[in-house]
């Protein structure tokens, strides 16, 4: 059997070539994935699964796209065939029916009249759809995380979205809770802040984007855990930020006590646009500046987000 080192290997190597946003050698290491003779066991603990769907999306070359579906369909095989011979174990003979066929003699006849003749039994499907993705997902007893795992649940179910494009919510927060809780390796307060930040931008009635991109798969589990404020933004909130930091830098005046005048906010009082905007740090270093606005017309204040 496959060593998981060798399979941890290709699948960094392929995330490096999905962050780069170039694929070439990627048909080299899917034809080593080929050869290689894949557990159950190294599929769930390598994610290699997630690694080579990246790269189908990514890569614009039939070839790899071709070889990289045989590659999932051949593992999906495996891991429907674990759960086909899991259901058949359950669903052997139980011993209330071996005692009664013992208790009474009579009864081992007449079912033996009554049943069809039995042929030879064949793992069935499911005959109703099922939304499945790959790879499986991860599962915790964690009381934290679990209640992350409802409340991304929640984020992503915000609009009626998720039920058109036939997205399952739980299969893909449980994806993105893990991927944050491998990074840090505890449920401490960075690990909160992080699912925090996720929540409230997948939550957000302004910025829908994110959230069908992630139901879509557009924006894969691993990349919404690592994505900083600026990239999980709406385009318009994006725009904002952008002029203000033009604005700042043409008029060198961020350092100034007084602040910036500008006339892109309206106050909500007195409806006034005549205002001065200031920017400072009150966050960590990865996530944007706080901005706070001086209504020059009335004296109200407030800060934009």
């Amino acid at each position: 059997m496959v060593k998981d080192q060798e399979v941890e290997r290709i699948a960094k190597k392929l995330d490096k070539m999905v962050h780069k946003k170039n694929t070439d050698g990627a048909i080299d290491l899917l034809r080593e994935l080929k050869n290689m003779k894949m557990s159950l066991e190294t599929l769930q603990s390598t994610r290699i699964g997630m690694s080579v769907n990246a790269v189908r999306k990514q890569s614009s070359d039939e070839e790899v796209q071709t070889l990289a579906k045989s590659l999932i369909k051949t593992w999906k095989k495996l891991l429907d065939g674990t759960e086909s011979r899991s259901e058949e174990k359950k669903k052997g003979s139980s011993p209330l029916q071996s005692s009664s066929s013992k208790d009474s003699p009579g009864s081992s006849e007449s079912t033996k009249k009554s049943e069809p003749p039995k042929t030879p039994t064949t793992p069935t499907t499911p005959t109703t759809p099922k939304f499945t993705s790959f790879p499986p997902a991860p599962v915790t007893t964690d009381s934290v995380r679990t209640k992350c795992r409802e409340l991304l649940v929640a984020a992503l179910q915000t609009d009626d979205d998720y039920k058109t494009i036939g997205a399952d919510c739980e299969h893909l927060a449980a994806q993105i809770e893990d991927c944050i809780y491998q990074e840090f390796k505890s449920t401490d307060m960075k690990y909160k802040t992080r699912l925090r930040s996720r929540i409230s931008n997948l939550k957000d009635q302004k910025n829908p984007d994110l959230r069908r991109n992630v139901l879509c798969g557009n924006i894969a589990p691993d990349r919404i855990a690592t994505m900083t404020a600026e990239e999980m933004a709406s385009a318009e909130l994006k725009e904002i930020r952008k002029a203000l930091t033009k604005e700042s830098i043409r008029e060198h005046q961020l350092s100034k006590v007084g602040g910036t005048e500008t006339d892109m906010f309206v106050c909500g009082k007195c409806k006034g646009k005549n205002c001065t905007y200031t920017q400072v740090q009150t966050r960590s270093a990865d996530e944007p500046m706080t901005t706070f606005v001086l209504c020059n017309e009335c004296g109200n204040r407030w800060k934009f987000c």
